[in-house]
């Protein structure tokens, strides 16, 4: 590398601290323009993973820079069509995905629009920013999904509640730990945050550099807390590595009974979801003594006997249904003679994966987006997935192997050559018609087996037609009217 280039680097690492760091963290500030540090730590301007939408820049006080700008999606005419963020990652990585949401008004409407947001062929959940932007706060959903290619989508999209166009202020990608929630089939599944919170904590949130992860712990205090400091717990061993900082906290009882907990604060949808429960406990340390305590949710025994020490533990279920709401109850042993205590919780709902399009047809499809002037804005994410999502013009088939059937482009404004679709090896109908195409018929679409319906017509396509399309069994050909085609060149 040339001197002065080492010598930039030196200087900008001097300057941005966090552009010297391993980029295990990709933090994306929607809307922006330029970088920034914050909090030492740089945000990306979104030019770069994004294609489509539109700026813009709020008028009402942020309680943060990153909530002062958005990027916002024209929803007049994309009812299920989803826009991407493409963000680089190392496949088969497990990430943490954090999407920010402030409104400030920008549609014009007293309310903010609701919308879906998607994750490369599943569907995450429904973005709802209502209640917390009526309270002057953001909100933020966060998610833990497997990287299966060397990038992943992130995507909003309008469904049939939308009245107008989605948005979004921040999107967080961070490389989690092989350690993390492992017990997580991750092939089959992906992780939807419900709550986490601190038990007797009653601050602000706590996050990077507390929690190296940047997961957010918020503050669940309530009236049988015990605050302590100092605690003389070693929790290095938890293989979810929780903060030390939520064991500087507890929720715990005056007297050696039941302790009841109504958490998550929420009412919960009928579903499974993956729930772990944090415990370090030092107060009969010195005398060597460890009660046990039998925990039970909702009435139903979720771990029975733990024993609790100042080295911590975790006790989780990765598949324990739930529906409404949920009480966790912790109920020391006969003959103990303090409460028992609980220091922090999560849960997440368990995602189904929505699976992927055959990477032959991604591939394919790519070629064909890089090769038009100018493909659909919706060409972002997985083609196929989720079914409600297809990109504009794509059919695809049903079942485990997802494949594209049918290309319906006609009339799209679509100019350049026609791409070859040779990788498509399913493809049965393709409609072109009426577009600005211009150049020759490839060959290699007379090398699609199960081609049966090809519309070419009004274009400005030049050339012979293959003679491998003209004597194609069963297929519905059309060049005519418009184009300037010869006959086929002589077998």
């Amino acid at each position: 590398m040339p001197l002065l280039s080492l010598l930039f680097l030196l200087l900008l690492s001097l300057l941005f601290p966090a552009l010297s760091q391993s980029p295990r963290a990709t933090l994306i500030d929607c809307g922006a323009t330029v970088p920034s540090v914050i909090d030492g730590r740089q945000w990306l301007p979104d030019a770069g993973f994004v294609s489509g939408g539109t700026t813009k820049a709020l008028t009402t006080p942020v309680l943060s820079s990153v909530l002062s700008t958005v990027r916002s999606f024209p929803v007049s005419g994309n009812l299920r069509r989803k826009f991407c963020y493409a963000v680089p990652a190392y496949r088969t990585g497990k990430y943490l995905i954090r999407t920010t949401y402030f409104y400030g008004g920008i549609n014009g409407r007293n309310s903010p629009p609701v919308f879906d947001q998607i994750v490369d062929g599943t569907f995450w959940c429904v973005v709802n920013t209502t209640e917390d932007y009526f309270r002057g706060n953001s909100s933020y959903y966060e998610g833990v999904f497997v990287a299966r290619g060397k990038s992943i989508s992130v995507c909003v999209a309008a469904n049939t509640y939308t009245d107008s166009d989605p948005f979004i202020s921040a999107l967080e990608l961070v490389l989690l730990s092989d350690s993390l929630y492992n017990s997580t089939d991750f092939g089959a599944y992906a992780l939807s945050l419900v709550a986490r919170h601190s038990f007797g904590y009653e601050g602000s949130i706590i996050r990077y550099p507390d929690d190296s992860f940047d997961r957010y712990w918020e503050s669940f205090g309530v009236n049988n807390s015990t605050i302590s400091r100092g605690r003389n717990v070693s929790v290095s061993g938890f293989w979810n590595l929780p903060p030390f900082k939520v064991f500087q906290t507890e929720l715990t009882t005056a007297q050696p009974g039941p302790l009841n907990l109504y958490w998550p604060p929420t009412s919960l949808p009928n579903s499974t979801y993956y729930i772990a429960l944090y415990f370090a406990d030092d107060r009969d340390s010195s005398s060597g003594n460890s009660s046990a305590v039998i925990i039970s949710i909702n009435d139903v025994i979720y771990y029975r006997d733990l024993i609790v020490t100042p080295a911590g533990v975790v006790v989780f279920a990765n598949q324990w249904p739930l529906f409404g709401p949920t009480k966790i109850t912790l109920t020391p042993a006969a003959g103990s003679n303090t409460g028992p205590l609980i220091n922090a919780g999560e849960v997440f709902d368990v995602l189904i994966l929505g699976g992927r399009t055959h990477t032959r047809d991604v591939i394919a499809l790519e070629q064909v987006k890089k090769t038009f002037r100018n493909p659909p804005l919706d060409w972002n994410g997985d083609p196929c997935l989720p079914h409600e999502y297809t990109w504009t013009g794509v059919t695809c088939s049903e079942g485990s192997r997802i494949r594209v059937v049918a290309f319906w482009l006609g009339n799209n404004s679509l100019s350049g050559a026609i791409p070859d679709l040779s990788l498509l090896k399913i493809l049965k109908t393709l409609h072109l018609e009426d577009n600005k195409l211009t150049g020759q018929i490839p060959t290699s679409l007379g090398n699609i087996e199960g081609l049966h319906e090809l519309f070419l017509q009004g274009n400005n396509l030049t050339g012979p037609v293959p003679n491998n399309l003209m004597g194609k069994p069963g297929l519905n050909l059309k060049t005519s009217p418009g184009n300037h085609l010869l006959s086929p060149l002589p077998s």
